[in-house]
């Protein structure tokens, strides 16, 4: 059970509601990571927002995806490894790449590289080496990617915290990141 309250249509309140909608048109429910976003409008409008504006860069939804299921991985965070093992499911990625995905790999070399310094950003906690930076520009990544990658990490932390605080209900197939 959620440490958190998951809100409700019925208990939230109007800008929550109207989030709510908009989530719920564009994927027919509103996950249980957004009730307890719920909690705080703002929050949830800029998580919301975030999402949005990284949906605009130059990295595609697997890759955002792939980022995501590291960053899970990384985190350990079993609601957003769920959340993101269905949706990359919908994107067609088949189980072993995103099972790969949780463990920081992938078949695809430019996506293994946005891997690979997507890991090191969150196990170094942004203070990459050097080597890290000179690896990813090494395997083609431009500044532009890198900085893109940063972003994703950095939205998928936000939400991998408040599922680690929350202890979000998870309302997707569980997957479980010890088991990755």
């Amino acid at each position: 059970m959620s440490r958190l309250t998951q809100i409700t249509d019925e208990n939230a309140s109007p800008k929550a509601a109207e989030l709510f909608g908009a989530i719920k048109s564009k994927i027919g429910m509103v996950p249980n990571l957004y009730r307890v976003l719920g909690n705080e409008p703002s929050v949830l409008a800029a998580t919301l927002g975030f999402g949005d504006a990284l949906g605009q860069g130059t990295l595609d939804a697997a890759t955002r995806e792939a980022i995501a299921l590291a960053v899970a991985g990384a985190n350990t965070c079993d609601y957003c490894a769920s959340a993101h093992t269905a949706i990359s499911k919908g994107l067609k990625v088949d189980d072993a790449e995103i099972s790969s995905r949780l463990n920081g790999k992938s078949a695809d070399a430019k996506v293994q590289a946005i891997l690979t310094f997507a890991v090191a950003v969150v196990e170094k906690r942004g203070f990459v080496s050097d080597e890290d930076l000179a690896a990813a520009r090494n395997a083609g990544l431009t500044e532009g990617e890198i900085i893109e990658t940063v972003g994703n990490v950095v939205a998928n932390i936000l939400t991998n915290y408040v599922n680690h605080i929350a202890q979000t209900d998870i309302d997707f197939p569980v997957v479980r990141t010890q088991n990755a």
